[in-house]
């Protein structure tokens, strides 16, 4: 029997540990659906993290939905586009009206403090992972108070895409807690 598999993937300078991973990690799991979560530790090098992932995908028993916040949307974008899968962004990263260079430099990850360097190679293998979104394949989640990504440059980008644009909050999406439940539906589960 396929088994549909829900794969998080975080953000820059994030982890396995952010709140919403864990949150829906837990909430996976309050529902007995714990071996249908994924949610790995990606690279700090762009072209290493997808190359994984896409593994984790190629190697799934059954349908794989993508959910992913800030980078990590912009990640779910390039790999739902080269998989023929379901994504669900949240204050992604439109990574083609970036400057990528105010990223370039040495960086630490939030949970394990481990320090990294993002060069302009990894910015320009960002760049070479844009895909035009199916419309049909996505659902956007977006507070209109992102402190750290202007959401309209996402909301532009996902035009025509099933969209949840929602007025304050900031770049952690506070109201995740409240899409939790029809985040799993939209998986199938």
């Amino acid at each position: 029997m396929d088994r549909p598999l829900i794969v998080y993937l975080h953000g820059f300078c994030s982890s396995p540990a952010s709140w919403k991973a864990r949150l829906l990690a837990e909430e996976m799991a309050r529902r007995g659906l714990a071996g249908q979560f994924a949610c790995p530790q990606l690279s700090p090098v762009p072209d290493v993290a997808m190359a994984a992932v896409s593994a984790r995908i190629e190697a799934a028993a059954g349908p794989v939905t993508l959910v992913g916040s800030s980078l990590g949307g912009h990640y779910a974008n390039y790999l739902a586009e080269k998989h023929g899968l379901n994504a669900v962004l949240i204050n992604p990263a439109a990574v083609d009206r970036l400057d990528l260079a105010n990223f370039v430099g040495e960086h630490h990850n939030f949970h394990s403090g481990e320090r990294f360097t993002f060069t302009s190679g990894h910015a320009a293998q960002l760049k070479a992972q844009v895909r035009r979104p199916t419309p049909s394949h996505y659902w956007l989640l977006l507070e209109e108070g992102d402190e750290v990504l202007d959401y309209r440059q996402a909301r532009d980008f996902y035009a025509g895409c099933r969209q949840t644009v929602l007025p304050g909050g900031d770049h952690s999406f506070t109201r995740f807690p409240d899409f939790v439940g029809q985040l799993i539906e939209f998986a199938g589960l």
